[in-house]
């Protein structure tokens, strides 16, 4: 019964969890054996922002630790979001929220998107870092999405 309730926990907890879709990818180094090194470019939809998609590229490592899973991605990545249609909103936002994260590593490095509500300029700012167990990443970038001032963004 406790397994059950776990479960259905963490089926509520990813419900709302942002689900990236690959767009394409480039190879940067050839490997012998298993896949190359390369760069992927994934879609991001905002969860709980209708209308509004962001695109990350981000290094993946490629040989064979790449094709098992094992390998430790770079901590490196760039975001561009952009209104893809309507921009309408399921329910209140809070002013500052993680909207998705992704392991690149077996146990130490996430790949992170916050979005942050600028609400003095009516606008949807997304962060992208990488950050480490152990002692966190400068690396980051940010991109900003523009909301019409005709639409207020509801805040929690």
């Amino acid at each position: 019964m406790k397994s059950l309730s776990l479960a259905l926990a963490c089926a509520c907890l990813l419900q709302g969890a942002a689900h990236a879709e690959t767009i394409g990818s480039v190879d940067t180094a050839f490997k012998l054996i298993g896949p190359d090194h390369k760069i992927v470019v994934e879609a991001y939809d905002d969860p709980k922002v209708d209308g509004v998609t962001c695109y990350v590229s981000r290094a993946k490592t490629g040989g064979v630790s790449g094709a098992l899973g094992l390998a430790e991605d770079k901590a490196e990545a760039s975001i561009a979001c952009r209104q893809v249609g309507a921009i309408s909103f399921k329910k209140p936002l809070p002013v500052q929220e993680e909207v998705f994260n992704e392991r690149l590593s077996v146990m130490f490095k996430k790949l992170r998107i916050i979005r942050i509500v600028d609400k003095s300029r009516n606008a949807l700012v997304y962060l992208t870092y990488s950050d480490k167990l152990v002692d966190g990443s400068p690396k980051n970038s940010v991109t900003a999405v523009p909301v019409d001032r005709g639409t207020a963004i509801p805040l929690k």
